[in-house]
């Protein structure tokens, strides 16, 4: 038995952001991304390879957490076109009406929702697959009993090839995080920190409470080491604060009960009436199975 988590918020803005054509509903208000979001799940629901069973999606409504009221720089709903804002509701009632559960964050982020799941339930199923590819999901992969899955791309990542690809391994994710940045949640890192550069450091010192101010205590052949070894002394405080807005929580609330994961289909009259609702058509021949 496997358990499906998926990052509702990324998925909604693939959707927006797709060369698909566009939708109105009937009220000529603009639906491309909850089109799009409904087909892609419905096409996991019918993947065969992924034979999904229990599954929830987590969203970001409203994209601001608590990180916002620890660093001003944290990302927010800004620049995100209102069109888009405007269907996260809509987006979160349709994954319902396939019958699949929501997970809400407000507060939180979905990618804690998804961290809490694995972390609450990765010994209770055969394997928990985390489909989203941001990076900092990576922390949670577990051997490959927890895995990312990036579906654009056709990306597995367990725990050998998170710490291929990022040179350190899932434990120490928010620890280079915080040194290298990460853009899509406003984390700035640390001036002068490359991904390779930083888990060159993480390599030879572990997490960031054991890399030393002295650049003396560095390794000699360690690149850059006298510029990198400045920076750290001068900036580290702000590196443990990026590091803790990279940390993921596995105290959301949600109710991860696998009874309550279980899908049993999509209910055919809820499903129909919310498709009529949104001006679609298509999607009402998408479901693979019904509920009975």
């Amino acid at each position: 038995m496997r358990l499906h988590l998926v990052d509702g918020t990324y998925e909604l803005f693939r959707a927006h952001f797709s060369p698909r054509p566009g939708h109105h509903d009937p009220k000529g208000r603009d639906r491309k991304a909850t089109v799009g979001l409904l087909a892609s799940l419905l096409a996991l629901l019918g993947d065969a390879q992924e034979k999904v069973t229990h599954l929830a999606v987590a969203f970001d409504n409203p994209i601001r957490s608590f990180r916002n009221q620890l660093f001003d720089g944290y990302k927010t709903e800004e620049g995100v076109p209102a069109e888009l804002l405007a269907q996260f509701d809509v987006a979160e009632e349709g994954t319902a009406a396939c019958g699949i559960t929501v997970w809400s964050m407000d507060d939180f982020e979905a990618d804690d929702a998804m961290a809490t799941g694995a972390a609450r339930l990765a010994d209770a199923v055969e394997q928990v697959r985390l489909l989203t590819p941001d990076k900092d999901l990576g922390q949670c992969v577990r051997g490959r009993r927890v895995v990312q899955v990036d579906r654009m791309r056709g990306k597995e990542l367990d725990e050998a090839a998170v710490t291929a690809l990022r040179g350190v391994p899932p434990a120490l994710i928010p620890d280079w995080l915080a040194l290298v940045g990460d853009t899509a949640d406003g984390i700035p890192g640390l001036p002068g920190f490359g991904e390779k550069g930083a888990a060159a450091v993480l390599r030879a010192f572990g997490p960031l409470e054991a890399i030393p101010t002295d650049v003396a205590r560095w390794p000699k052949d360690l690149r850059s080491r006298e510029r990198l070894a400045g920076v750290w002394a001068e900036r580290r405080k702000d590196a443990f604060l990026y590091r803790t807005l990279a940390t993921l929580r596995t105290d959301a609330p949600v109710t991860p009960t696998l009874s309550a994961l279980q899908h049993a289909g999509v209910p055919r009259e809820r499903f129909l009436a919310f498709c009529d609702a949104l001006g679609s058509q298509t999607l009402k021949s998408r479901p693979p199975r019904w509920a009975r």
